[in-house]
C-alpha cells in the first residue's frame, strides 16, 4: 500500500490488533502484569478506549489474556499510578480525562 494511503489512526489500529494477537509471553523477563499494562496503555493511547469510558473489567481481562485476577489488578494499578486511568470502587477503571 502506498504511504499516502496510510493514516495515523490506521497505524494505531494495526498496532493494537498486533498487540492483541501477540498476547502475553509468560516466559519473558518482563513481568506479566507489566506486559498487560503495556497492552492496555497502547490501546488507550490509540484511542480505542475514550476518556471517561471504562477499560475492560478484571473478569474480561482474565478471560481474554488467561491471567489471574491479581495480575490484572496490578496491571490496572500501574496505569492508575501513571495517571492514565482512575479507579471507581464498585464501578471499575475509567480512562482519565485528558490533561491538556
Amino acid at each position: 500500500m502506498p504511504p499516502s494511503t496510510v493514516r495515523g489512526d490506521t497505524l494505531s489500529s494495526s498496532l493494537v490488533n498486533y498487540l492483541d494477537q501477540v498476547g502475553i509471553d509468560h516466559e519473558a523477563a518482563t513481568p506479566v502484569y507489566r506486559q498487560l499494562a503495556a497492552i492496555l496503555r497502547t490501546r488507550i493511547e490509540a484511542g480505542e478506549f475514550a476518556p471517561g469510558r471504562p477499560i475492560p473489567s478484571e473478569t474480561t481481562l482474565m478471560q481474554q489474556y488467561g491471567l489471574a485476577r491479581e495480575t490484572c489488578r496490578k496491571a490496572v494499578r500501574v496505569l492508575r499510578d501513571e495517571g492514565l486511568v482512575t479507579i471507581v470502587q464498585g464501578r471499575g477503571a475509567f480512562v482519565a480525562e485528558s490533561r491538556d
